[in-house]
């Protein structure tokens, strides 16, 4: 699956350790990070930066530095990196332990984003740096564009919270509220309160996509966006 963008190339023991989860070498009584992707999860978050970099640089030439930097923080975040994870399908690649797998770990945002990037460090190891390029312009540039038009969707939750800062210098609360559907797939009902009173309420197969959701409903409400 991974071979059908980059090629055959790639080293197969980095490939592998970029695939496996810190919970299936702990199992294993392996305990450092080296059978893991810890290690080529670090290195590749900086690939990953310097390409999304590159990227932002020559699509907005006329934007400044303060821009493009928020811009690269939702680009490179666990969130879209996670949707980009489910697009590929690396669910069905990642090799967890046993309890972590039972837990729901296969579809973690955490986890798949993580690995994501060490699967990005793998390859740029392997040589293959023109291939990673290539990727994350296929990839990143659409999220690009849709968070640059709308950049209040992506930030709801700071822009709102700065809003209840400004007024009294308290912040909004986010509940869940209920849990749904199988563990390994749980839809979650969250809600978003401001001085106890529901603002909005939405449900996602994330919290932190939901929150976000919440948080551009409350702002809507509010009448800052």
């Amino acid at each position: 699956m991974l071979n059908e963008f980059f090629g055959e190339n790639a080293d197969n023991e980095l490939l592998k350790k970029a695939l496996t989860h810190p919970s299936f070498t702990k199992e294993k009584g392996e305990l450092d990070s080296l059978e893991n992707y810890e290690r080529l999860e670090f290195f590749g978050d900086s690939v990953l930066k310097l390409y999304t970099s590159k990227l932002l640089y020559e699509l907005y030439p006329e934007y400044p530095e303060g821009k493009l930097s928020k811009i690269r923080s939702i680009l490179v975040s666990d969130y879209t990196l996670h949707k980009i994870a489910l697009q590929i399908g690396l669910e069905k690649l990642i090799i967890l332990g046993k309890a972590e797998a039972k837990q729901g770990g296969r579809y973690r945002e955490s986890n798949l984003a993580c690995s994501l990037e060490a699967i990005l460090g793998a390859y740029y190891l392997s040589g293959k740096g023109n291939c990673v390029e290539h990727f994350i312009e296929k990839y990143l540039l659409p999220f690009a564009k849709d968070i640059d038009e709308h950049f209040e969707k992506y930030n709801a939750k700071d822009v709102l919270q700065q809003y209840t800062q400004g007024i009294d210098k308290t912040l909004p609360e986010y509940k869940t509220i209920s849990m749904e559907g199988p563990a390994h797939k749980p839809i979650f009902e969250i809600g978003v309160y401001w001085h106890g009173e529901m603002l909005a309420v939405c449900k996602g197969s994330s919290k932190k996509e939901t929150q976000q959701e919440c948080a551009y409903e409350a702002c809507k409400k509010l009448g800052v966006i």
